[in-house]
């Protein structure tokens, strides 16, 4: 499954963990997604969408 959302195009951000001794070593922070049904073009399909999306209302979920 790729990691980005099909709504807002949200992917893998990088960055660093950062140990109590102040060692670092690289990190991913990945988007929080979810599969949906959702309408999309008059048809309903399933899509990858982050939690912000859906929360936000941009993915119009099937009656």
């Amino acid at each position: 499954m790729a990691k980005r959302c099909e709504i807002c195009g949200k992917g893998p951000g990088t960055g660093n963990n950062v140990s109590h001794a102040n060692n670092k070593s690289r990190r991913r922070y990945l988007p929080n997604l979810h599969k949906v049904r959702a309408k999309v073009g008059g048809q309903v399909k399933r899509v990858n969408a982050c939690a912000q999306c859906i929360r936000s209302g941009y993915v119009q979920k099937p009656a």
